[in-house]
């Protein structure tokens, strides 16, 4: 199953590229483009881009003084999109990939970033400019098993793994684009489905045990700003929400992400990201009951929910295309 997921979420990236991209010649000085257009260029049709990053460190004590510690560490950083534009259509997926890998004083090397995150979105201009109605679907998940960490090893059963869990949040709104640097999406009308094919790890996230899915209604809102906030250094940061109106709707699910990037020449470049997760259903020491021939043995722990932190600093390669 997990095979014809991949395979899914590959088609999904390409979907994109094999739509049709004719150019209408008529809109090339059509003065009614939003300022998200503009950054596309000055011809409608398709925009394929992305960028590439490799970082690596490395670190090696013998008799200092001072004392330290041997390590090695590399994350690659992928991020890819296609745009389409013609007359009052905005079409854009991207796709945001990471991995990450660390080994201290000579241990086996454990994961720091790993990331899958694709993201397509469709919007049909209104009458005003800087309105668009809006549907999204986005998907989330991770290339590999997790594991809890200690004094620089793996310890104890996985945490997490590919498609466990997963979320795809699809949505219809109102997006509000007043220029390139910002914008706000409202979807009154969305669904989040989280995804765990690993049974053991199901209470970990909301679900039952033996449950694979959990589906929410409610409502979503995405924001985002993108500036040059100095030369050569660039800001990102966007933050998602979703409350689900069947359950708990004060509880808001919050996953806010930012970026910012030091450019130091064409190859080169520093980036610091930092990532906040808030989710109510994600349980951190939750243990589902042992049962033997019927009977429970053990009770289940529910565990509890926790804000998620995560940082990340990198100087190494970067390239644009």
């Amino acid at each position: 199953m997990i095979s014809i997921i991949r395979l899914c979420l590959s088609i999904a990236v390409l979907m994109p590229l094999l739509a049709s991209a004719q150019v209408d010649e008529a809109l090339i000085n059509d003065d009614n483009r939003t300022a998200l257009r503009e950054a596309v260029g000055d011809t409608t049709g398709w925009k394929f881009g992305g960028s590439f990053g490799l970082s690596f460190n490395q670190s090696h004590f013998s008799n200092w003084a001072a004392g330290g510690q041997d390590a090695i560490s590399t994350t690659a950083v992928t991020s890819l999109f296609a745009i389409y534009t013609n007359k009052r259509s905005h079409w854009e997926t991207t796709l945001d990939l990471a991995y990450g890998l660390l080994s201290q004083d000579g241990n086996p090397f454990i994961k720091t970033d790993d990331r899958i995150d694709l993201l397509s979105k469709y919007g049909y201009q209104l009458n005003n400019e800087k309105f668009y109605m809006t549907g999204l679907l986005n998907f989330r998940t991770q290339f590999a098993p997790g594991y809890p960490i200690a004094d620089g090893r793996y310890e104890g059963a996985r945490v997490s793994d590919f498609m466990a869990p997963a979320f795809s949040i699809a949505s219809l709104g109102l997006d509000y684009m007043p220029n390139e640097k910002f914008s706000a999406y409202i979807a009154p009308v969305a669904s989040k489905t989280t995804i765990v094919t690993v049974e053991s790890l199901a209470p970990a996230f909301g679900l039952d045990a033996g449950d694979m899915f959990r589906l929410e209604f409610g409502a979503f809102a995405r924001m985002q700003y993108r500036n040059d906030i100095f030369e050569n250094v660039n800001l990102l940061t966007r933050v998602d929400l979703f409350s689900n109106y069947l359950d708990n709707a004060k509880n808001v699910d919050v996953n806010w992400e930012t970026l910012i990037t030091f450019e130091i020449n064409k190859w080169l470049s520093t980036t610091l990201t930092t990532q906040l997760i808030y989710d109510d259903d994600v349980k951190f020491g939750a243990v589902p009951a042992e049962v033997v021939e019927g009977v429970e043995v053990t009770p289940a722990v529910e565990g509890s929910a926790r804000t998620q932190f995560r940082q990340i600093f990198a100087l190494g390669l970067a390239f644009t295309f």
